[in-house]
């Protein structure tokens, strides 16, 4: 599973000691850049080309569309993880969404290409990424050992962080010079060759009972995704407050590009630059994350707090190096959320309980998405840009005070990582505080 050190006492990153993981990590670099560039692009495309009028709506539309998937299949997705190969099905869900992009770019290359069909290539796209991603959030256990989980998740974090960084360069600079057929073909060649690479990695079977491989004789009691909600109470409350949060953090998606075509007068060019923003910060945020001190609650509060003053910015000020600056921060309050909640997920969530519980909190913080997207789309064919900015920032403060007025957690992180099996921290006693799990935005 693991290379050797290059020397004594240093270590190699991980992705490349271990060259299963790594080859699953690229393998999700490249599927989740390729539906961002694809989102990106296709957003762009809507408003400042197909789109007359009502651009906002148009995009909010897309948007909307493509995190449907991830909210109603949520239950479908859980029993897939619990019940297949995890190399087969995120090997299908690579070459699904390969399919659906090439016959989008043959589309578009051979004829005029209907609006309808770009939202039914984002609805495909989406729903493949609704199955990939939480099933390798799923599947680290069984590509690392113990002691590298939070180094795993810290890497499998960053991949959205890259997907974002790399997808907002590429995608409205492509299409202003390709169209949608050259967006369609590099999202097909991205998630094509995420398949192939998962091809070649073996993961390791389960041996705690539970997932595809697991000794039938001995089936682990797995539980409902309410059951596991219900058991995990502050877990419940902290997912609330980020999925509170989420409608106003990820409205950033459709009114980046409208504030640029109404504000800045900008181009692809001026697009990728803002969205790239927001992907190096979250990028740094990911690899960061850990060092920020205090307990998650109040880290997070903080980020959620720093995040509303950074998204005013562009109310204020329309000036792209501020605004680049602004969403760098933004960016790297979200690496930073999310390294600080989802590593303690690893540890405290029972391996039987995982593939539901990823996938359930996947539905829970992006359930706002579709609802942020239309909302903010409408609101930006009536409002000016720089309104919709000032809304989100205000509309963060409640959320960032909610975290902040939780109860404090049992133990901290570092306890949790010196004792990683001890019972009691991954099943807390009912009268016990309980632990903080996993937040974050998307």
């Amino acid at each position: 599973m693991s290379t050797p050190t290059a020397a004594p006492g240093r270590r190699l990153p991980l992705v490349l000691r271990n060259r299963a993981f790594g080859a699953v990590w690229l393998g999700q670099v490249l599927t989740q850049a390729g539906t961002r560039m694809f989102q990106v692009g296709t957003s762009w495309w809507l408003i400042g080309y197909a789109a007359s009028g009502d651009g906002g709506f148009a995009a909010g539309l897309l948007m909307a569309v493509s995190t449907l998937p991830a909210v109603a299949l949520a239950p479908l997705v859980a029993r897939a993880i619990a019940r297949c190969s995890h190399r087969s099905l995120l090997r299908a869900a690579a070459a699904g969404a390969g399919t659906a992009a090439a016959a989008l770019a043959g589309w578009a290359a051979a004829s005029d290409l209907p609006v309808v069909a770009v939202y039914a290539a984002a609805l495909a796209l989406a729903t493949c990424q609704a199955f990939f991603d939480p099933c390798l959030t799923t599947s680290v256990p069984q590509l690392v050992d113990d002691q590298d989980i939070e180094a795993a998740t810290g890497f499998e974090l960053s991949t959205q962080s890259l997907a974002s960084l790399g997808g907002a360069l590429l995608g409205a600079l492509v299409v202003d010079v390709a169209g949608v057929a050259g967006l369609a073909a590099g999202c097909a060649v991205a998630n094509g060759t995420a398949a192939v690479l998962i091809t070649t990695v073996r993961f390791r079977t389960p041996t705690d009972g539970t997932g595809p491989g697991a000794d039938p004789a001995e089936p682990a009691p797995r539980r409902t995704l309410r059951q596991i909600l219900g058991a995990l109470p502050y877990v419940r409350a902290i997912l609330l407050c980020f999925t509170a949060a989420n409608l106003f953090t990820t409205a950033v998606f459709v009114v980046m590009p409208l504030y640029t075509a109404t504000v800045l007068h900008g181009d692809g060019a001026t697009v990728s630059l803002l969205e790239a923003s927001l992907g190096l910060g979250t990028l740094i945020g990911s690899f960061t994350g850990a060092r920020v001190p205090g307990r998650p609650t109040v880290a997070g509060s903080a980020c959620l707090g720093a995040m509303a003053v950074a998204l005013a910015v562009p109310g204020v000020i329309a000036a792209r190096p501020v605004i680049a600056g602004a969403l760098l921060v933004t960016g790297w309050c979200v690496g930073v959320i999310g390294v600080r909640f989802v590593a303690l997920f690893q540890r405290l969530v029972p391996a039987s309980d995982k593939p539901a519980f990823f996938a359930v909190m996947q539905a829970v913080l992006g359930a706002t998405f579709p609802v942020a997207s239309l909302l903010f789309g409408l609101l930006g064919d009536h409002l000016s840009a720089r309104t919709l900015c000032l809304i989100q920032a205000a509309g963060l403060v409640p959320a960032a005070l909610a975290l902040l007025l939780l109860p404090g957690q049992a133990r901290t992180t570092a306890e949790l990582a010196a004792d990683p099996d001890d019972e009691t921290a991954a099943h807390p006693a009912p009268s016990a505080t309980p632990t903080p799990a996993a937040g974050g935005t998307r």
